[in-house]
């Protein structure tokens, strides 16, 4: 009976230890949060979950939270992750910080390893995954030719082929087969960017805006292979590197995307190598880019010494890969943004239909009737029109977001501290939201805010990071801006782009900012349509 009795006794002080533990950890985790929501301007840093459970919590909305987070923390923000990992650093949008990474102290901040590992398989030293004089030479070699007057008449002479005898034909097919005709407008997109990149940049024209408009498998593979790479992002090292390991679940469906995008890319450089030599002349009007890269192989002497390894036939096929990348998914996703924009602002619609309407009454003799849609001349002119475009990704930059490594520990002009390890992001999207960067007119979609007695004035590439900033500013940007307005002014002189109602307009969670639900739309010949030769 005795030992009956103290049985329970026993048990109670054990477990009332037990509970006294319980409320301490909990007393110090309540202390720990009020400190930190007291002392930090951020949001909430858990104890030992970091910011995780807060980002969770808003994953769905992440763009939108984070921009509410960093005007109550005056634009910068410490965050770290679980505590027994090594994620942390700082969240940004501030010019002068931005400034001070992307130019001032380049050299501290480059891409890193955290985000070489994971596009590592997918993008290997390409120019978009590299640093150091890898990365160098990719930018030195890719401005020298994308900005010559040859490479921008040929691209402009592919645009203009891929409007007029693909996109637009498409589009009356459509229109032709019914009233019910809703398509969605970023997946045909896609499309004219892939098929325009690979056109212009290897001569090679994958089929994706074929009137029945065909699966490609290598446009699939590519799709499977950016998303599942962003994959290893969200989930630490020691989840996808076993899984790489053994070929299980999205890293075996990496693995088979990657053979397909690579099979395409080397047979692509090799393929052209054999034309080039076939040509037997080194002066053929062979102009896409890479014909140009491996003509720039053969014939500059220092490369043929020392240097050679940098154009091996993995140089130009990495190369190939980050050219697809970033020509297809950035301009695609700006100009989707653009068509939802118009149809919620129709002055614009208005004020872009006048000033093409003033530069197709310039041209005065009718033209021969088999010379295509604008020239490049013209497409300078629009102003308005770049105006507009340069407003939408404003308001919806293709990449939200981007981050750097830093290398050596570091302060930035408003004294944030960073250590060695840490990653720093800058919210792209948050810029364009910001009042004391824009404005208290930050939200409206107003192309005025970009034109300056009746020119238009770019504004300072820190304040405006979409294409970039400081030595990795774009050299694309001239190209991506000749393919949206040639798009754009070709589509809207002949239709209006009507969006279908009662969507779900939202950003998808990525690092390129697509529309979750993409973007149903239907063409309506305009009946007043301005008349442009055909």
């Amino acid at each position: 009976m005795r030992n009956l009795l103290f049985f329970p006794i026993q048990w109670t002080y054990s477990h009332l230890h037990f509970i006294d533990i319980l409320l301490a950890l909990l007393g110090l985790f309540i202390f720990c949060s009020i400190h930190q929501k007291l002392t930090s301007k951020g949001p909430m840093l858990w104890p030992i979950l970091g910011i995780l459970p807060t980002f969770l919590l808003h994953f769905h909305e992440v763009h939108e939270w984070n921009t509410r987070a960093l005007i109550k923390s005056a634009g910068t923000y410490y965050y770290r992750g679980v505590t027994t990992g090594d994620f942390r650093g700082i969240i940004t949008c501030d010019p002068i910080n931005i400034e001070y990474m992307l130019k001032n102290r380049f050299h501290n901040f480059p891409k890193g390893k955290y985000y070489r590992d994971r596009f590592r398989d997918f993008l290997g030293d390409g120019i978009f995954n590299a640093d150091g004089d890898i990365w160098k030479e990719q930018r030195r070699i890719a401005t020298m030719e994308m900005q010559t007057s040859r490479f921008l008449e040929y691209s402009t002479k592919i645009m203009q082929e891929l409007v007029q005898k693909k996109l637009l034909m498409l589009i009356e097919k459509k229109i032709e087969s019914g009233d019910d005709h809703c398509i969605d407008l970023q997946e045909w997109l896609l499309r004219f960017t892939f098929d325009n990149i690979c056109m212009a940049a290897f001569g090679v024209d994958p089929g994706c805006l074929a009137l029945e408009l065909p699966e490609i498998p290598f446009a699939k593979a590519f799709e499977q292979a950016t998303e599942i790479s962003l994959f290893r992002f969200l989930v630490p090292p020691f989840i996808w590197k076993p899984m790489k390991y053994f070929n299980l679940g999205s890293e075996k469906r990496l693995k088979e995307a990657l053979r397909v995008v690579h099979d395409f890319a080397q047979s692509t450089v090799k393929n052209r190598k054999l034309d080039i030599a076939k040509s037997g002349d080194k002066k053929s009007n062979q102009n896409d880019l890479l014909s140009r890269l491996i003509k720039i192989q053969q014939d500059d002497e220092s490369l043929q010494h020392g240097r050679k390894n940098h154009f091996s036939d993995k140089f130009l096929s990495d190369f190939c890969i980050s050219l697809i990348l970033a020509g297809r998914d950035t301009s695609s996703v700006a100009l989707v943004w653009f068509f939802w924009l118009l149809n919620e602002n129709p002055d614009v619609e208005t004020k872009i239909l006048s000033e093409i309407g003033e530069i197709v009454a310039r041209r005065g003799a009718p033209r021969e009737s088999n010379e295509t849609l604008f020239t490049a001349d013209e497409l300078e002119k629009m102003v308005y029109l770049q105006a507009a475009l340069s407003e939408a990704m404003r308001l919806y930059p293709p990449v939200p977001i981007d981050f750097k490594e830093v290398e050596e520990d570091d302060v930035y002009p408003d004294g944030m501290k960073t250590r060695k390890g840490d990653r720093v992001f800058y919210h792209i999207f948050a810029m364009g939201r910001m009042e004391n960067i824009w404005g208290k007119d930050c939200h409206e979609f107003k192309p005025e805010r970009w034109i300056k007695d009746g020119e238009f004035v770019s504004e300072n590439q820190f304040k405006y990071v979409v294409f970039n900033a400081g030595p990795r500013l774009c050299v694309g940007k001239k190209f991506a801006f000749l393919q949206m307005k040639m798009l754009t002014a070709s589509l809207l002189v002949r239709f209006k782009v009507k969006v279908a109602e009662d969507q779900v307009i939202v950003p998808k969670v990525t690092t390129t900012l697509y529309m979750k639900h993409g973007l149903l739309v239907t063409f309506h010949p305009r009946p007043d349509n301005i008349k442009v030769n055909k």
